[in-house]
């Protein structure tokens, strides 16, 4: 306010007197005016909104009447509209296919693809025309008679020069190693890499859905790759019986979601396997002892002696000894049979040489006996 003069303010283009000295007159809560000292009045919008866009007055009521004007531009950061933006698709090889990205915002948002693995993308105009650029730009990208190598994810990037520049990617996960291995008590770190746009939530569950919680044992970190990518990182420290099996680290934004899988399997510590090897060379050596024993107690006759066979080589034990329970237990089943078979042979022979030798005795048994009974005769003959 200059001398007696009184300041107000005037939404221009709408002709709305909004306030005069300090007082608000229109009913809008958001507005508010401060007297900073004696000819300084500001004029406060908060929360500003589209509608509040436009040219705003200040006007001091002296004679001549002084009044200074201001533009007021409210401007929007992009923002993707999922409902009218395309999603995953599936289209044959050799088809074609249309890719659509919408966004909102103020000044209006240019749109931009790029493909995600930084390579180029091909357009096909006619039979014969084809053109390569890293960068397409527009609402819609068309693809023809597409090929396996343009498989993959694209972006849709929305900018108006207000921050921050604004994308649309399907959550991706990657995991460097699939399989990971370690010891009981030791730390182990698991890793996965997160590609998405808008940002994402990502967490880290056991294979059976237990979420990971940060705690003493288990510190859960990411790492800004750049602004469409983080890393992941899972430590779990001092490891246990029960940390071993699946880990999912789990991304998701609007759009969707993914999961990668982490398998961690326990391995052994080099001193332990060192003693399980000292161990299984004491249980071979006892083995080898065992068996020597037996092989020299085999080979044992019945006097308590070494059998040796006879030949070239002295220090051979002989067949007796070589042979295993089982084949000495068959080789005296043969003996055994072979032994029977001599006796009743020679039982037979036997039999046979004796009886002739008894049909001699009973012809020369039978003469004696004609021999007496005649004696016996002539004796009564001579006595009559």
């Amino acid at each position: 306010m200059m001398g007696n003069g009184i300041v107000a303010w005037i939404k221009a283009d709408a002709k709305a007197i909004l306030a005069i000295h300090e007082h608000v007159i229109t009913n809008n809560d958001r507005l508010s005016v401060t007297h900073n000292d004696y000819n300084t009045w500001t004029l406060n919008i908060r929360n500003v909104k589209m509608d509040d866009a436009g040219k705003y007055m200040c006007q001091v009521n002296t004679d001549p009447m002084k009044m200074q004007t201001a533009m007021l531009e409210v401007v929007i950061p992009p923002d993707i509209i999922n409902e009218e933006t395309s999603g995953d698709m599936m289209v044959p090889e050799g088809g074609s296919a249309k890719l659509v990205c919408r966004a909102g915002g103020h000044p209006k948002p240019k749109i931009t693809w790029r493909r995600e693995d930084g390579r180029e993308i091909i357009a096909r105009n006619g039979a014969h025309q084809k053109t390569k650029a890293l960068a397409v730009e527009g609402e819609m990208l068309t693809l023809s008679k597409v090929t396996r190598s343009e498989m993959g994810a694209y972006m849709c990037i929305a900018s108006n020069g207000v921050p921050p520049t604004v994308s649309k990617l399907h959550p991706l996960v990657q995991v460097p190693n699939q399989l990971v291995g370690a010891p009981v008590l030791t730390d182990v770190t698991l890793i996965c890499n997160v590609e998405a746009s808008p940002k994402a939530i990502n967490y880290w569950q056991r294979e059976n859905g237990e979420m990971i919680i940060a705690g003493e044992r288990y510190v859960l970190t990411e790492k800004e790759v750049n602004m469409y990518a983080v890393e992941m990182i899972l430590h779990i420290k001092r490891l246990q019986s029960t940390d071993f099996g699946g880990y999912k680290c789990i991304s998701k934004n609007s759009i969707g979601d993914t999961e990668g899988t982490i398998r961690l399997y326990e391995m052994e510590r080099p001193g332990k396997k060192n003693h399980r090897e000292e161990d299984l060379n004491e249980v071979t050596k006892n083995e080898i002892v065992l068996k020597e024993n037996r092989h020299e107690d085999s080979a044992r006759n019945q006097n308590g002696r070494l059998y040796k066979e006879r030949g070239t080589d002295a220090g051979i034990y002989g067949s007796y000894a070589s042979h295993t329970p089982t084949k000495q237990w068959e080789l005296v089943k043969l003996i055994t049979m072979s032994t029977l078979i001599v006796l009743l042979t020679s039982t037979r022979n036997l039999f046979l040489l004796l009886l002739p030798l008894s049909s001699t005795n009973d012809s020369n048994q039978r003469s004696n006996n004609d021999r007496r009974r005649k004696s016996r005769s002539n004796l009564n003959i001579n006595t009559s």
